[in-house]
């Protein structure tokens, strides 16, 4: 049975343009289920990443509520939900936004150690992550001497260095060449099959394949949900003809 670990109800965001009220989110329902690799789509201006940041409390929303496990975020205090984004959520931006000056295991243990006490258990995971997503030989390295891609597996690593209920990933292929965007999505893949629940926006049908469910996004509400099974590689060419034609589908 599907355990829901996030929902929405009646969930809206409201900007305010010179006077003029931009309704950026419409009263969204939404539930994203334990385990699921969940899929945003939609036009630019759709509100795809608008609903990202809300549901990671990265944004506060104008009514309705955001609800992950038994926790309203909307509800929290912002020094509380800062402790809760950092305790129970990892999200991974499109502009990597590592600390220039940190080493990459600098980077990767700096949010554990304001968890967790014990540096040594910190240090320990940190090595581990960053061996799974394939840079442990990288780690003393800054940033800035790396490739764009290892940043982007780096940043993958500290977002997961909480052991977060969710990971977040706002176009995380976005400013990567082909080759290692290919190598991010295959950690997503890899983390996903092993349980780890994951929530991505992207424009990108070939990093679309990868999820199991897709939400399609048109002026802040809804537009299409689709569930795909999970991925496998021999399944890539049906699995793109499926997405493309629900797209289309979708005017897209």
């Amino acid at each position: 049975m599907e355990k829901n670990i996030l929902t929405t109800k009646d969930l809206c965001k409201t900007f305010f343009t010179d006077g003029e009220a931009v309704h950026a989110i419409k009263n969204m329902n939404l539930t994203i289920f334990e385990g699921e690799f969940t899929v945003i789509m939609g036009s630019s201006g759709s509100g795809k990443s608008t609903l990202l940041y809300l549901l990671s409390g990265m944004e506060d929303c104008t009514s309705g509520k955001v609800t992950l496990g038994e926790i309203v975020l909307n509800k929290l205090k912002e020094d509380e939900l800062s402790v809760f984004r950092r305790d129970k959520i990892g999200f991974v931006f499109q502009g990597i936004n590592l600390i220039p000056n940190l080493s990459i295991i600098e980077n990767v243990v700096l949010p554990g150690y304001l968890m967790e006490k014990n540096k040594q258990k910190v240090d320990k995971k940190a090595l581990e992550l960053l061996s799974t997503v394939g840079v442990e030989e990288q780690c003393l390295r800054l940033p800035s001497q790396v490739s764009g891609g290892q940043q982007q597996r780096c940043a993958i690593a500290r977002a997961l260095i909480n052991s977060p209920e969710i990971l977040f990933a706002d176009e995380p292929t976005g400013a990567l060449n082909s080759q290692q965007g290919q190598n991010i999505l295959n950690v997503f893949t890899e983390l996903n099959l092993k349980g780890q629940t994951i929530v991505m926006v992207t424009h990108d049908v070939k990093a679309a394949c990868r999820a199991d469910r897709i939400l399609f996004i048109k002026d802040g509400r809804i537009d299409g949900d689709i569930r795909l099974d999970k991925y496998n590689d021999d399944d890539l060419i049906k699995r793109e003809k499926t997405i493309l034609d629900y797209l289309t589908q979708k005017g897209w």
